[in-house]
């Protein structure tokens, strides 16, 4: 059996650091949502290379500012766990309160109307005729022609609707 009494330093934890990564990581946390938020969407599932390069070097530029340059295991997990808790909680509150997540999070927005395209909402959204042209040309569609609705959905999909084809008499065509 080991006698002795254990060093105050072996049980001192300085919270001052952690707490300092805490209010950091929460900051910047909020911040980065709502600026991604307001600064357009795109389809989630086309990023760009300098959409996917942006999201890296966000990463890379918060890291150090959430933890203040203390790269000590504890901050680091005071860190983590604060991304965790946050976005568990916010996502909890947009369940609840469906008018925050609409504000938050945006609704569907109209791409294409009756195959004319929307182009005051595709600027909004931060999408070029290209990647509308794409998005149709994966569901089966050659352009905006013959396309009731486009909707881009909150996910970051486009939705896409087909024009009911009528004959000459106003029945649909077989």
């Amino acid at each position: 059996m080991i006698e002795g009494t254990v060093p105050a330093a072996a049980v001192h934890v300085d919270l001052a650091p952690i707490m300092e990564a805490v209010a950091s990581t929460a900051a910047l946390y909020l911040l980065l949502c709502a600026a991604l938020r307001f600064l357009g969407r795109r389809q989630l599932g086309q990023l760009t290379v300098i959409d996917l390069v942006v999201i890296l070097l966000l990463g890379s530029a918060v890291e150090t500012a959430m933890i203040h340059g203390n790269t000590s295991l504890p901050v680091g997990l005071a860190s983590a766990a604060t991304l965790l808790i946050l976005n568990g909680v916010l996502t909890r509150v947009f369940l609840r309160l469906p008018s925050l997540s609409h504000l938050v999070n945006g609704g569907p927005m109209l791409l294409v109307n009756h195959g004319r395209v929307v182009e005051e909402h595709l600027v909004r959204v931060g999408m070029t005729d290209d990647d509308l042209l794409e998005a149709l040309r994966s569901r089966g569609f050659e352009g905006p022609a013959g396309v009731k609705a486009a909707v881009l959905e909150t996910d970051g999909t486009v939705s896409v609707i087909e024009e009911a084809h009528h004959g000459p008499a106003g029945e649909p065509s077989s």
